[in-house]
């Protein structure tokens, strides 16, 4: 092996290669069960793994990508799955369909469906970064005038793919909005615009809640809010009530997982009916078979992952990567917070999968690329002892 053969090595993550393929054990594992519940025809787990090699390919592509080339490349992607986004609206259900009362996928035969909004997320997270980046550079003098100009972009850059699916897909808006909180928090921007800002958001939630339980019709008729998206709040809140309806899928959920206890009933031992445990209810397949042991053992692999990826993010000099950082963090934190959440009553259900675990290509290949951007940083950035630059 040549000298630079070693270094490129050593500039590859190695701990962040060993979290993805424990993830990636952990999801063949769960898929294999869900799919041998008698409920299902096809073979998701083939399916996964091949999106994993997809994925792996996508890493092995972008990693080689600098910062300058990715600052190149980001307003033509962010176009780009705008463009999607766009035409997924217009396009005619030959190509779009509606699956599940929703508009979110491109089928195409011999490949399946692609959801792109999936990679839109992580197209988000470099335009945000982008925008912070280039405005910091250009405004050396911080005041609350660039500060409130700052945050006026980033709402922009954030607001025009949150219109294009906030009415077909309110789990994928969610993620955009906590992607674009996350990086306002790492932006720099002053608490005397942040703060009454937030404390408005907050009264705007809770007025929110308050219309949802006693004037729903004022917001089907002003924010276009649709029947089934006030039936997976009804359902949380009294789920018991709704179980042979909306609330169906939360009380299977919570009788998966609680009949797991602490250490399961054993792998491929199912005794609880749950449609789609394969995808957005993975980690009620994980509950019930392995209890809580083995629930809190991929909750912290999560958490190594996080954390791999915040080290990675401190240990740069370059602004750009930290900003990237924060936004992959800030979407993968959401999205694992959001469906263990909604798989235990905590959140309402809104169809986010678990991160590399469920099953789907789009999630998957959307993942790995937001992940592909860390590995990126680790091989053209080296931490330097001594040294006060990269």
């Amino acid at each position: 092996m040549t000298s630079n053969q070693k270094n490129n090595n050593s500039r590859v993550d190695y701990g962040l290669v060993l979290i993805l393929f424990l993830l990636f054990l952990a999801s063949c594992i769960a898929i294999y069960s869900a799919q041998s519940t008698g409920q299902y025809l096809e073979n998701f787990l083939a399916k996964q793994i091949v999106w994993y090699v997809v994925g792996t390919g996508i890493i092995t592509v972008v990693i080689r990508l600098d910062s300058d080339q990715l600052k190149k490349l980001t307003w033509y992607v962010y176009g780009l799955g705008i463009a999607a986004l766009g035409f997924l609206i217009v396009a005619p259900a030959s190509i779009a369909p509606v699956i599940n009362g929703a508009k979110n996928w491109f089928v195409f035969p011999g490949i399946g469906s692609i959801q792109p909004s999936e990679f839109v997320k992580v197209f988000i997270i470099l335009g945000l970064s982008r925008i912070i980046y280039d405005h910091h550079q250009k405004n050396t003098l911080k005041t609350l005038g660039t500060d409130f100009w700052l945050l006026i972009k980033i709402g922009l850059v954030t607001m025009l793919p949150l219109a294009l699916v906030i009415r077909e897909d309110l789990g994928t808006a969610l993620v955009f909005i906590a992607i674009m909180f996350g990086m306002i928090f790492i932006s720099g921007i002053s608490w005397k615009i942040l703060l009454p800002i937030f404390t408005t958001g907050v009264s705007l939630v809770g007025a929110i809640f308050y219309f949802v339980l006693w004037h729903p019709e004022v917001l089907e008729k002003y924010l276009g809010v649709r029947e089934y998206q006030f039936a997976r709040i009804y359902s949380w809140l009294d789920p018991y009530n709704y179980q042979s309806t909306t609330g169906f899928q939360l009380t299977r959920s919570l009788l998966a997982i609680g009949s797991g206890e602490t250490t399961g009933k054993g792998y491929g031992v199912r005794d609880v009916y749950l449609p789609e445990s394969h995808t957005d209810f993975i980690f009620s397949v994980v509950g019930e078979e392995f209890g809580f042991v083995g629930a809190s053992i991929l909750i912290s692999l999560f958490f190594l992952l996080i954390y791999q990826i915040t080290k990675v993010g401190m240990e740069t000099k370059n602004d750009f990567y930290s900003y990237l950082c924060v936004g992959v963090i800030s979407m993968i934190t959401f999205h694992v917070f959001q469906n263990i959440g909604m798989t235990i009553g905590l959140l309402p259900i809104t169809g986010i999968p678990l991160p590399f675990v469920s099953y789907g290509g789009s999630s998957l290949m959307g993942n790995m690329l937001a992940i592909s951007l860390i590995f990126s940083m680790r091989y053209h950035y080296k931490k330097y002892m001594f040294s006060t630059s990269d």
